[in-house]
């Protein structure tokens, strides 16, 4: 250690108390009067209460200077409470080291944030060897009361280190969720994750509530037959293109005019708007990818502004359906193919691509994504998928993209 390092101290000071205009500013002037150089800083705000960290080298000329004085002077003067912490330079040079490890990503989403919620996800990241570097929020503040049900919670913990058994740590993630009716998502915070360029949906179920196959088996008299096939194939009981056939042989002979009628009746899942009219704003590509069919996907293209819809085409002969699929059936590992596709046609990498969905069949592209996410999914969806939102609607997508509430359209 040098002569001039011997004559430096590292100072923590905490500042705390309410906030008004022009705190940070008189602060600031003051150590900026003695040429005091900033290492870290760190400031937030709870309703008002300002919680300001600012760590300072401080030469030995600073102090003889009663730097530290005139800063508490002035603090006194805006009724702000000032605490002084010396830090070692060996813990100082730790911490510095520490910013090379791995950062990770925890955020903890749903209708409310309690406590208990966060106590539990605490102790299983430091069970698993990681820290709590900070702790943001990214929904909007939350009414005292909310009578509509409709209400969204959000926080960002920002994790240092390396997880001892990451496949154990997401199993209790998991277990939590579940508990305690709230969604977990953990990632790998790189540059990627603020940098997604595509995202890509499955159409039933997860952009609308409904099943639209079991829609026209309604029509044809045939919905409890189609519902049953339906909801093994969703569940992964039954191969996708085997049950797509059964279930479209049964829809032989339905006047095809039944197919508008369907159309106009879909209802969106809750959020998709709000997360559609974000995505076109900040310039990212949308595309439908589903097992469901190209007609309504048509239909959701122009209500939503899509830019590319990928589905099954239903044959229609002399006005009615055949009971036929036209072309190649986008199964499973079809989708796959075609989320590599247009990441190729864009220029861009997979890890750049955001795939949504839920059901058995959407497991190879959420896990050819980058950002694979399960959508109100089925348990065997949830499991398998890195990432799942249950708790809250599509536009929740947007908080594991790392946006808050205050950046995007409403």
């Amino acid at each position: 250690m040098s002569e001039s390092d011997n004559d430096e101290e590292i100072i923590l000071v905490n500042i705390s108390g309410s906030d008004r205009p022009g705190v940070t500013a008189a602060l600031m002037g003051i150590l900026a009067d003695y040429d005091i150089r900033i290492l870290d800083m760190s400031q937030a705000m709870v309703q008002q209460n300002l919680a300001l960290a600012i760590l300072i080298k401080l030469p030995a000329a600073a102090r003889n200077a009663s730097a530290l004085k005139d800063l508490l002077f002035e603090a006194h003067k805006l009724d702000l409470r000032v605490r002084f912490q010396p830090i070692n330079t060996t813990e100082y040079q730790q911490w510095v080291i520490g910013e090379h490890q791995s950062a990770y990503v925890l955020t903890l989403l749903g209708r409310r944030v309690t406590a208990a919620q966060i106590a539990r996800i605490a102790s299983v990241t430091t069970e698993y060897g990681l820290n709590i570097e900070d702790i943001v929020r990214l929904s909007a503040r939350s009414p005292l009361h909310d009578e509509t049900g409709s209400s969204r919670a959000c926080l960002e913990l920002s994790l240092r280190g390396e997880p001892r058994d990451a496949d154990a740590m997401k199993a209790q993630f998991l277990s939590i969720s579940r508990e305690m009716d709230i969604d977990i998502s953990f990632q790998e915070d790189n540059f990627f994750r603020r940098n997604r360029r595509l995202v890509v949906f499955d159409m039933d179920s997860t952009l609308i509530h409904e099943e639209v196959i079991d829609e026209l088996a309604v029509e044809a008299g045939v919905g409890e037959a189609v519902a049953r096939v339906t909801e093994a194939a969703m569940r992964g009981e039954i191969d996708f293109r085997e049950s797509l056939t059964q279930r479209v042989a049964l829809l032989e002979g339905l006047d095809a005019g039944v197919l508008e009628r369907v159309a106009e009746r879909l209802t969106l899942t809750e959020g998709a708007e709000r997360l559609m009219k974000t995505l076109r704003v900040l310039g990212y590509r949308t595309a439908v990818i589903s097992g469901g069919f190209d007609f309504f996907g048509q239909h959701l293209k122009q209500r939503l502004k899509l830019d590319t819809v990928h589905a099954n085409q239903l044959e229609i002969v002399d006005g009615r359906l055949t009971g036929r699929v036209q072309g190649e059936i986008i199964d499973g590992q079809r989708k796959a193919e075609l989320v590599v596709s247009l990441a190729n046609e864009m220029g861009i990498e997979l890890a750049q691509v955001i795939a949504v969905g839920d059901g058995a069949n959407d497991l190879p592209m959420l896990q050819t994504a980058g950002l694979g996410i399960a959508f109100h999914a089925k348990p065997l969806v949830q499991r398998s998928a890195r990432q799942a939102i249950s708790t809250i609607g599509l536009d929740g997508v947007l908080y594991l993209m790392g946006m808050n509430d205050a950046e995007t359209p409403h």
